[in-house]
């Protein structure tokens, strides 16, 4: 397979924007040459989450009610930093932000596209040790719930599907994956 763009674009325009994201309509060549129309949400933010374990192995998880499911929603700790932020930093401010923890140790869990066949988001996922606890101070559109959970039952949210947040799900399944993470020294 050729790692050359194939797609060919003819025009492109804005047909919606706020503070957080922009929506254009771009008018392609396909990479079979015919005519087509492609939507593109580009985000003007980069997400960061948080696995934020305590010393038991309990993760830290913020319940809230999604407006665009329309559905309480269980996930890691996460928000949104500028493009040009420092990823770690705004993981660090979201985790406080969120559930008042500060942590010592910080290490980089993984970078992933969100959702790339319509979004240009990408995020860096975070795992978060040696908490200390603090005020939280969530943003005016946050209601949150904090709930600590084993890590085993964490995952097993995953597998029944009560954590349905992408970015948290992934976070979560890489952490399963390389179970020497969840051994380091405390």
């Amino acid at each position: 397979m050729t790692r050359i763009n194939p797609w060919r674009t003819l025009s492109r325009r804005t047909v919606y924007d706020n503070p957080w994201i922009r929506v254009e309509d771009h008018q392609v060549l396909n990479p079979s040459g015919n005519p087509g129309q492609y939507g593109k949400v580009c985000f003007k933010n980069q997400a960061v989450a948080i696995i934020a374990l305590d010393q038991h192995s309990g993760v830290y998880l913020v319940g809230q009610y999604r407006y665009t499911l329309d559905s309480y929603s269980w996930e890691l700790p996460k928000g949104g930093a500028s493009r040009d932020e420092d990823p770690l930093s705004a993981a660090q401010r979201e985790l406080k932000e969120e559930t008042g923890l500060v942590a010592r140790r910080w290490r980089l869990l993984m970078q992933m596209h969100i959702s790339n066949s319509v979004t240009d988001e990408f995020g860096s996922m975070y795992l978060a040790e040696d908490l200390q606890p603090g005020a939280s101070k969530p943003e005016e559109t946050e209601q949150l719930a904090i709930q600590i959970l084993p890590f085993a039952q964490t995952l097993e949210w995953v597998r029944e599907g009560k954590i349905t947040d992408a970015i948290s799900i992934a976070a979560i399944l890489r952490l399963a994956s390389d179970r020497s993470l969840l051994e380091s020294p405390k």
